[in-house]
């Protein structure tokens, strides 16, 4: 499973793991495996997170209480009470352990941590007033993302993932549109 990691925060990059919310949901996140893979990708989490069936229905939740909050901070309506609940608690979980060495940074702890880093990592973005949070303009793309463009001008959530696509379809609208033109 590929995981695209464009959001520009892994709590939203975890939102993102269902693609086409609204028409045709799909989950990279199917399998208490897919879920250790994509804790493992993800550069400030721990290394090594192994994932229960109840570990990850908990992180399933944690999700979507994220994105909940997010497309909540996205529309400027009130957060909704119960995600702001569950994210709540799952920060007061224990925090990984972070090590520094010659050879790096490790960071090391199990999924509670693991999921404890990301709630509290979506509780300061989503309380953060300077943080523009915005929905991707591809079509039938629901990833929320952090714009940190110039100008704020960003209006997909990555190239590869929808601003490929949107080019590439207004291009073929032009073509169409000059070769309609020609006599």
């Amino acid at each position: 499973m590929y995981f695209a990691f464009v959001s520009g925060n892994p709590v939203l990059d975890l939102a993102g793991t269902v693609a086409s919310r609204r028409s045709d949901p799909l989950d990279a996140l199917a399998t208490p495996a897919d879920l250790e893979r994509w804790v493992a990708r993800c550069d400030e989490l721990p290394d090594g997170v192994t994932a229960d069936a109840a570990g990850f229905q908990s992180a399933l939740a944690l999700r979507e209480a994220l994105y909940r909050l997010a497309l909540d901070r996205v529309l400027g309506r009130p957060f909704d009470r119960g995600s702001l609940e569950s994210v709540n608690a799952a920060a007061a979980g224990p925090l990984p352990t972070v090590e520094l060495s010659d050879a790096g940074l490790r960071v090391s702890g199990d999924l509670l941590a693991a999921l404890s880093h990301l709630a509290r990592s979506g509780i300061a973005l989503l309380a953060d007033p300077h943080a523009n949070i915005k929905e991707c303009g591809g079509a039938d793309c629901t990833r929320i993302y952090l714009d940190r463009s110039r100008g704020a001008r960003r209006t997909w959530c990555g190239m590869d993932e929808c601003g490929n696509r949107v080019k590439a379809a207004a291009y073929r609208t032009r073509r169409r549109g000059a070769r309609g033109a020609t006599p």
